[in-house]
């Protein structure tokens, strides 16, 4: 499959812009001043992402968000820090150094991973290696260690793209927006979105937001970054809400992925359905709406994964649907 998916990335700023009351609280969290950074790409974070060199020779990944450029990243950046500081250490997850939040600005200290992201498009032995792994994270998370919040609850208003469309069809242009198959079963899709809460319900921890851009690749394991979206979820949540960014960069078939994969396997069809519906239904919807600020790339992503994960859908449902 062609690559389809834009880069997954935000609006970056620098270290070195950073006001000088943040970097002194960097540099008092780890112990000793930096002497080096290096700003990172990839991801939608509005903010720095840089690895930082210490006078003393150590090593961290810092990164920091502000209410001045998106109102919503600080709160996003205070839920990874709890939820990264109780993960297991077991887990394949950068360790929390500390953080720092004066109510505007909010930075995490973690720690350096020495890997790098997938490549894009998707190189069927990276693949692999990830896929093992989000089985393996499945199995060191279940059942949650950790105190999340359960699906049906934190998704409750995501996963109603579908009915919130259909209560606009009307809306004068909108079915023009609309891929045509999806815009002809409006009503359809709708309806089996509304029973994803259900068959995604369980007692596994998921990442709820695992893409090439949160994965890190190292010589001997596979590291998965990024938790603020964190949920108690069916065990194979992870592998199906994925897939579709999968197929959007350059990735295999998803429906053949996920019904090889153990996780996949044990999972019912018509739950699957259900939730792949849901999954679609936000993608599509919200790569309706405006950008939101210093996210200028994330609604052309998820039409890219919108795209993906109804094609995925359709193929599910065969002839039911023609």
């Amino acid at each position: 499959m062609n690559v389809t998916a834009p880069p997954a990335t935000g609006v970056r700023h620098h270290w070195a812009d950073l006001p000088g009351v943040v970097r002194s609280a960097v540099e008092d969290i780890l112990g000793a001043p930096v002497v080096d950074a290096r700003n990172q790409s990839g991801g939608f974070s509005p903010g720095v992402a840089a690895r930082i060199l210490l006078a003393d020779g150590r090593r961290a990944f810092v990164k920091v968000v502000s209410a001045e450029v998106n109102p919503g990243s600080p709160d996003l950046h205070r839920a990874e820090a709890r939820n990264t500081a109780a993960l297991p250490p077991d887990a394949p997850v950068p360790r929390l150094l500390g953080s720092y939040d004066d109510g505007t600005r909010v930075a995490l200290v973690l720690q350096d991973i020495d890997g790098r992201q997938p490549r894009i498009p998707w190189i069927a032995a990276e693949l692999d290696r990830v896929l093992t792994a989000v089985g393996e994270l499945s199995r060191i998370m279940t059942p949650a260690p950790i105190d999340a919040p359960a699906v049906a609850d934190s998704e409750a208003e995501t996963f109603s793209g579908w009915r919130t469309l259909l209560a606009a069809r009307d809306t004068e242009g909108l079915p023009g927006r609309l891929a045509p198959w999806a815009a002809r079963h409006l009503d359809v899709l709708a309806e089996l979105e509304s029973g994803w809460a259900g068959p995604a319900t369980g007692d596994s921890l998921a990442h709820g937001d695992l893409r090439a851009d949160n994965i890190l690749l190292t010589d001997d394991r596979v590291v998965f970054v990024d938790w603020p979206h964190a949920l108690r979820a069916a065990p194979w949540f992870d592998l199906l809400a994925m897939l579709p960014c999968v197929a959007a960069q350059g990735g295999p078939d998803p429906d053949t992925v996920f019904t090889t994969h153990p996780l996949g396997r044990a999972a019912d069809p018509d739950g699957v359905n259900a939730v792949l519906a849901a999954l679609a239904g936000y993608f599509v919807a919200h790569s309706l709406m405006p950008d939101p600020p210093g996210l200028p790339t994330v609604r052309a992503f998820q039409a890219a994964q919108g795209a993906a994960a109804l094609g995925w859908l359709r193929g599910r449902l065969g002839r039911r649907t023609p």
